[in-house]
């Protein structure tokens, strides 16, 4: 059971988060972004959360697309991440992580009566207590971990060695007959 440490959700979150319609151009988002230096935007329409667009929503839709042109002509809301896990801002920030390694989410909506208020985020929680960052990493961890035997049941092979393509001890993978490293492989 996890033990309430008595700061509330409403005391850190972010309140000044950055948002836009939910109909703004990916390209548009994107500049947004950037220009504020985030990593996600709240699509919010007459202060109902519609949607989060994320880096990673953006990269997919750079990997699917092949110009800026088609970005602009996308819609946020046609690509962002739609099923939000939210919570109050009266939760307890272990609740809270609980909840952002439950559905694996670096950011949560805080909301009242289903208008959005603030955005609490991992940083947000890790600046308040430093200490609570193993308890957040155990999450990611856990999930590279899970990958890796995901990739065993597939049949691929590994062992600890000298990768052959940049030497570093590390754990190796057979690739076409040579032993070589995760981040070797991944360049492939």
């Amino acid at each position: 059971m996890i033990m309430e440490i008595g700061v509330k959700v409403g005391d850190i979150m972010t309140r000044n988060f950055i948002s836009a319609k939910p109909d703004i151009s990916v390209l548009n988002a994107v500049k947004l972004m950037v220009k504020k230096r985030v990593g996600s935007l709240l699509l919010v329409e007459k202060d109902i959360l519609k949607g989060i667009l994320t880096e990673k929503d953006v990269m997919w839709a750079l990997s699917k697309k092949s110009s800026k042109k088609v970005l602009a002509e996308i819609k946020a809301i046609d690509i962002c991440t739609k099923k939000i896990t939210v919570i109050r801002p009266s939760a307890d920030i272990q609740n809270a992580i609980r909840l952002m390694r439950k559905a694996k989410f670096r950011r949560l909506p805080v909301v009242i009566k289903k208008r959005i208020i603030g955005l609490l985020t991992l940083k947000d929680i890790l600046r308040i207590q430093p200490e609570l960052f193993e308890i957040a990493k155990e999450n990611y961890t856990i999930k590279e971990e899970a990958e890796k035997l995901k990739r065993i049941k597939i049949g691929e092979s590994f062992k600890e060695g000298i990768c052959e393509e940049c030497g570093n001890f590390d754990v190796l993978y057979n690739v076409d007959g040579k032993l070589i490293c995760e981040s070797c492989r991944d360049a492939m």
